[in-house]
């Protein structure tokens, strides 16, 4: 028990099996105790066929919540020991039903004695028990089926990871950044045009002097991504030189970026986003869904990848 006091929580799926394996081997013995070879893992399949006669291994395996190839390995353990008979369905002989056989009909009736005083014991452990366990897995079970736990990690990990992520201001020591940042992941899919070369040589003559922005995103530190403002007129600025390195994908970063610029474009006075992309590049295009762009017809670009255009109209 020492190492689930040092684990903690995190460690409950593991305690979890323990306390199984327990009660499974706690479960063979009361088996033998009413004379049968019966092995408790059979229990939730030899239940719906007592209870309801023939199904099939697909029914079987709706009902109970367990796998198609985990009934009907337990279907064939069953029938190897003689509880259960396979039947072919009346005018389809590719599918099968099964049903108890003489043996698991024994069985079914001497079973109900043995439910009927594990019932009881298991009622009054619950009822001494300061934590109703059945409760808490009905809860358990419930919330799992409104969000899984990995879905759950996910998020959390997302936010641990947001919290090392820092969104700054451009400053000149951050040019080599911005500029290789946008270069690799360009040349990976496409080549540099003209308009590259300004914005990324000279950001300070081609975006910043002319009305716009530029942002840093720092995780733990280091210039991992980057976005820009360019300043198209009075009311509209274009989002453009959006980049994040690769190693750190995954992490929300684009996101905490978008919202970032976002915000200044709303402080800069803007009316409209506008942005210009490429179809294949679907993570990037979700990511500006998720922001709230909306697809429109082309406008002028002075980039010839751009075949996807985009705009975002602040309230």
């Amino acid at each position: 028990m020492e190492f689930y006091q040092q684990a903690g929580v995190m460690a409950i799926g593991s305690r979890l099996r323990r306390l199984n394996e327990r009660m499974t081997d706690q479960a063979k013995q009361i088996c033998s105790l009413y004379h049968t070879d019966f092995h408790p893992k059979w229990f939730p399949v030899f239940y719906m066929l007592g209870q309801e006669g023939n199904k099939c291994v697909t029914d079987i395996a709706k009902e109970i919540g367990h796998s198609h190839a985990s009934v009907s390995k337990t279907l064939k353990e069953m029938e190897k020991a003689g509880y259960v008979t396979v039947q072919q369905e009346e005018g389809d002989g590719r599918k099968s039903q099964f049903v108890l056989s003489e043996k698991g009909k024994v069985a079914n009736r001497t079973m109900q004695e043995q439910c009927e005083d594990v019932t009881a014991i298991i009622k009054n452990m619950l009822d001494e028990s300061s934590y109703n366990l059945w409760k808490a897995i009905e809860e358990w079970e419930f919330m799992l089926d409104q969000k899984e736990l990995v879905s759950r990690v996910v998020e959390e990990k997302k936010a641990r990871e947001g919290r090392l992520v820092e969104i700054v201001d451009y400053q000149p020591k951050y040019h080599h950044d911005f500029r290789n940042l946008n270069v690799e992941w360009i040349t990976r899919l496409f080549t540099m045009e003209a308009s590259d070369y300004k914005a990324l040589d000279h950001p300070k003559e081609h975006i910043l002097s002319k009305g716009g922005y530029i942002l840093m995103a720092l995780y733990d530190g280091e210039p991992v991504g980057t976005c820009a403002l360019i300043k198209m007129d009075d009311h509209s600025y274009e989002l453009a030189k959006m980049a994040v390195t690769e190693r750190v994908r995954g992490k929300g970063i684009g996101y905490l970026l978008g919202k970032a610029i976002i915000d200044k474009a709303k402080g800069l006075g803007a009316k409209r986003l506008y942005l210009g992309s490429n179809t294949v590049l679907k993570p990037a295009i979700s990511l500006y869904h998720k922001l709230g762009f909306k697809k429109i017809k082309g406008e002028p670009s002075p980039y010839a990848r751009a075949n996807v255009h985009m705009e975002l109209w602040l309230k």
